[in-house]
């Protein structure tokens, strides 16, 4: 099934890469290699996986694991013009690899090795290739979301003029809201250079009538001599604690409009927040986007989720949300932030039932100009985090700010889904090497259009997360070397110019004829090799073990190897003194139906501590299944019999 997508109403048509286009009347197209028009999708299939907590008023939020073309696609069925924010923070094309550090917890295993850096997704890309991709991303997302709606898009100097022009081809150069400056002191410095220290933040609207709540924060200025002046006609005051920017005390500050360069703190080595994720945001930034773009009860989304800071902020305001990412580390950590937020908001509920007082509204660190209606982020204590930006709650009650206490809502429980079957490969990273060693290819040096060459075909690693379609040929097609095909045409007119070995996990029937039919009058001798067809040839990683016991009234694992993870730190089992260094969480449904995993054991501990292993089964148990998670974010699941 193809969903029909809508872009702007625009003039006669224009040829670009022998496609048409209708560009906009009145500013300049964006034209790259390679660039095609992107009207209409097919629906990909959802699998739920994991149910953790109970729906609020008939929702669960969601979050998905795949390539988020294909999860939109799958969204654009029910969530069509629904989705009420979108916040990104895309690949900026930073020419860089970015990687978790994984160490062992508790360190008693023998082995020198204890910690390792994790890949886990690459940032380089052809410039064609990367505005393509993003293109066909937006373009779904204006689908999604609703007419007062609005994006967030967050970039950096790399790419930020490109992305604009994009936006303003799919939305209109008339719906651009502000370019927001995202300014911080972290980082080096150049000789060469001034300090780059700010990311842009490019905001959209969908229609005319869009959600927007004007929000004040606190501002230094300058010390004035008469104090009559600044109290009466600036409503300044003093902060006796002192300014976070200059750490001097008696600073006046007064409380003013929010305006488009943001001094908010990035995470340091040591802020609580920090989950040694690359690239992971403040929970402060988005603060500011989701009270600014949306309101309680409001759908956020975010499809290039990472650490899952956008859900968690979510759901701590009391907004429904989905995510999705296509590395399985950032769903397997975006679970364990969110049960963790939820606990921590499901204790306040308690705390406050149990003393018969309203459910407390936490703190925010921002003023909203109507009086604000909503529950903010906890933990004045990290008010210094924000650079002096952010208003306490002590300092909006020295403003006389008046806050109504009316109850949120929190949608605590969320599901987990795939888009597509990803049972081959749990880390797409790892994918182009384990293929490439299993099938004996000879490798090619990074940023060759191919990746091997075995046996005189040259050999390219399509996506292996999903199935492969026509516009993953786009790379190809734009690389070839033409002038190379013309001169072996001419020499030998009646041989194919190349013989190429296309390996993929699921495609498009039509795969290996759409890339002949794209080089005509070129002969090509294409080959599909299908992993999902023929991956019993194919010897890929082993799977993790474990040993798993019913004893009396307690389920008790009494060993896990992950294999994997085992060979990364190069320690054998019997090396392993206690399996629970090696492990990041267990999950435990009693009565697991067969088909969706709905833990109600859950035993994540913080990060010096270890799992318990040992668990009550409840009167009512009966198949049992358990997913145990090592630190590489890789689960083993398991079911025992009980009763």
């Amino acid at each position: 099934m193809a969903d029909q997508l809508n872009l702007p109403n625009t003039q006669p048509l224009t040829t670009v890469e022998g496609y048409q286009f209708e560009p906009i009347k009145g500013y300049p197209m964006l034209h790259w290699k390679g660039k095609r028009p992107f009207t209409s999708t097919q629906y990909y299939p959802a699998q739920i996986k994991e149910v953790h907590g109970a729906e609020v008023e008939g929702w669960r939020s969601k979050i998905y694991w795949g390539d988020n073309l294909q999860v939109m696609s799958h969204l654009l069925k029910e969530f069509r013009g629904k989705v009420n924010l979108v916040y990104i923070d895309p690949p900026f094309d930073s020419k860089a690899d970015y990687k978790r550090k994984i160490q062992l917890k508790n360190i008693s295993t023998t082995n020198n090795l204890t910690a390792f850096e994790e890949k886990q997704y690459t940032d380089i890309w052809s410039n064609d290739e990367y505005l393509q991709f993003m293109y066909e991303r937006l373009i779904l997302i204006r689908e999604l979301l609703s007419e007062s709606g609005s994006i967030y898009l967050h970039c950096d100097y790399r790419k930020s003029h490109l992305l604009r022009s994009v936006l303003d081809e799919i939305f209109s150069p008339e719906k651009l809201l502000n370019e927001i400056i995202w300014e911080y002191r972290t980082g080096g410095v150049s000789d060469k250079f001034f300090a780059r220290k700010h990311d842009s933040i490019l905001v959209y609207k969908k229609g005319e009538d869009y959600q927007f709540n004007c929000l004040e924060e606190k501002t230094y200025i300058p010390t004035l001599a008469n104090r009559t002046f600044a109290v009466e006609e600036l409503g300044a005051k003093v902060d006796e604690k002192g300014c976070p920017n200059c750490g001097l005390k008696g600073q006046w500050y007064k409380m003013s409009k929010m305006r488009d360069v943001w001094a908010v703190t990035p995470l340091f080595r040591n802020s609580q927040e920090r989950l040694d994720y690359p690239t992971q945001k403040p929970e402060a930034l988005l603060e500011r986007i989701i009270r600014a773009s949306s309101n309680p009860d409001d759908i956020v989304f975010d499809c290039f989720m990472g650490s899952g800071t956008t859900q968690a902020v979510a759901m701590k305001l009391g907004r429904r949300f989905i995510g999705a990412d296509i590395n399985l580390g950032a769903v397997q950590i975006t679970t364990k932030r969110l049960l963790g937020v939820a606990e921590e908001l499901e204790n306040q509920a308690q705390s406050a039932k149990v003393l018969q007082l309203p459910i407390p509204q936490a703190a925010s660190k921002l003023r909203l100009i109507d009086g604000g209606k909503e529950a903010g982020l906890g933990d004045t204590s990290r008010a210094a985090d924000s650079g002096g930006t952010y208003s306490t709650a002590e300092d909006e009650a020295e403003a006389d700010l008046e806050q109504t206490a009316e109850p949120t809502t929190y949608y605590t429980g969320f599901e987990v889904y795939n888009v597509n079957h990803y049972d081959v490969f749990r880390n797409p990273l790892e994918a182009k090497d384990l293929l490439l060693e299993a099938l004996e290819v000879n490798r090619l040096t990074q940023g060759n259009l191919f990746d091997g060459e075995k046996d005189g075909r040259m050999v390219k690693i399509m996506p292996v997360n999903r199935i492969a379609t026509r516009a993953d040929l786009n790379e190809l097609i734009a690389g070839f070397d033409y002038k190379a095909f013309e001169k072996r045409y001419q020499e030998h007119p009646h041989a194919p110019v190349e013989k190429i070995t296309l390996i993929c996990m699921g495609h498009e029937p039509d795969l290996a004829a759409q890339l002949k039919k794209e080089v005509k009058p070129f002969e090509l001798d294409v080959e599909v090799v299908d992993i999902l067809r023929d991956k019993q040839e194919i010897q890929f990683k082993r799977d993790s073990e474990a040993s798993i016991v019913v004893k009396g009234n307690e389920l008790v694992i009494e060993a896990f190897y992950p294999m994997n993870l085992l060979g990364k730190l190069s320690l054998q089992q019997e090396n392993v003194e206690d399996w629970r260094e090696l492990v990041e969480s267990v999950m435990i449904d009693w009565n697991y139906d067969g088909a969706i995993f709905q833990p109600l054991q859950v035993d994540i501990p913080s990060k010096n501590e270890l799992v318990s292993g040992r668990y009550p089964i409840p009167d009512d148990a009966g198949t049992i299944r358990i997913k145990i998670t090592d630190l590489l974010s890789e689960s083993l699941e398991v079911e025992v019999e009980h009763g």
